[in-house]
């Protein structure tokens, strides 16, 4: 990781900015285009990689929170549990038993709509299990538009693997 790459945020693209400094905050934006990553002198692109995905997963956890309060009572499900972790084929899981739901860490780099989709997605789960047509029926009556986000989603070149969902 170092200065000038192109990282992603909600949708959009930032240059990287590193700059060797011990403390003050470790990640933030600047103005429109620029992702600031704050690392200890002789940081290695590992500790740099970590440092940049705690940021990711502080301001992601309570953006789903909002949509995980907004969405249950619409839909009329409750999850149990619900986190945020690295999954490599995946947007996100559902467990009907246990009613949890994780979601992907790489939607902190995805547009809100997207984020927004797969949380619905997920609690939608908890009514049907499979992709079947019962379970795009719900999708359209909760959120008609799902088939552009999920388009968006599966096209926006914001990572090295070729996700689908």
């Amino acid at each position: 990781m170092v200065s000038g790459e192109s990282h992603y945020f909600q949708g959009r693209r930032y240059l990287l900015d590193v700059v060797e400094r011990n403390g003050g905050p470790p990640v933030r934006l600047r103005g429109n285009r620029t992702l600031e990553l704050a690392a200890r002198p002789g940081a290695s692109a590992g500790e740099r990689k970590a440092t940049l995905e705690r940021w990711y997963r502080r301001v992601l956890r309570p953006e789903i929170a909002v949509l995980i309060e907004k969405w249950q009572p619409v839909i009329g499900v409750e999850v149990d549990h619900w986190g945020i972790k690295k999954m490599k084929t995946r947007w996100g899981t559902c467990n009907t038993e246990a009613r949890r739901i994780w979601l992907n860490l790489e939607l902190a780099k995805k547009p809100p709509q997207c984020l927004e989709y797969i949380v619905v997605h997920e609690l939608v789960h908890l009514l049907e299990r499979h992709h079947n047509d019962h379970f795009r029926a719900l999708m359209d009556e909760f959120l008609p538009p799902w088939r552009l986000h999920r388009a968006e989603l599966n096209r926006a070149p914001l990572a090295h693997e070729n996700w689908s969902y």
